[in-house]
């Protein structure tokens, strides 16, 4: 990805640490990047992503929690109750970055992220893995809904699984869709 990219992370509420937003910053730029790679929003015309035709990508994640995210499931998603992650695409597809148009100096403007402290030190705890490894997970999965993975069908959802595993293996972190061992959920190991 050669665009420059302007990533806000910031805590909105919740119990967050300094070094798991910097830690979710650096999943969010290495998803971006394998995502770009992997063709992510493919201009054919280009033969290249929209990603790299770019000079400024903009994507912004809030650190939050359960009652703020249950919030926003409610009334988006139509589901009253806290999740671990939501993204908010500002982009309708991938589809459609051919015929996307965008002034020189304009940014391209991805969306939002969301994630819930609370249910994701939950998930983490049942898992039985280190809670940061979790973040990151969430974080890189956000990411590529931003920029049209999905996971409604099973070669979709196959598909981005295998490139959530490339990315969180770069960074060191097993297969979050491993079945789930005794392990210790401090040190992951």
């Amino acid at each position: 990805m050669t665009a420059q990219l302007d990533l806000d992370v910031a805590a909105e509420a919740g119990d967050w640490s300094e070094g798991e937003a910097v830690a979710i910053r650096g999943a969010v730029e290495a998803a971006l990047a394998a995502s770009a790679q992997d063709g992510a929003l493919w201009d054919a015309d280009e033969e290249k992503s929209l990603l790299d035709q770019v000079a400024m990508i903009e994507v912004s994640v809030t650190l939050s929690d359960d009652a703020s995210v249950r919030d926003l499931n409610r009334d988006y998603r139509g589901k009253d109750a806290p999740t671990n992650v939501l993204s908010f695409a500002a982009l309708e597809s991938d589809d459609g970055a051919r015929e996307f148009d965008l002034a020189p100096d304009m940014p391209l403007i991805l969306g939002d992220i969301i994630i819930a402290r609370e249910t994701c030190q939950r998930e983490a705890h049942e898992q039985n893995k280190p809670l940061l490894h979790h973040l990151l997970h969430l974080s890189v999965h956000g990411t590529l809904h931003l920029v049209g993975y999905d996971h409604m069908v099973d070669d979709e959802a196959e598909h981005m699984e295998q490139l959530e595993r490339h990315i969180l293996a770069g960074m060191g972190i097993d297969d979050p869709y491993a079945p789930i061992e005794d392990q210790d959920v401090e040190t992951g190991q």
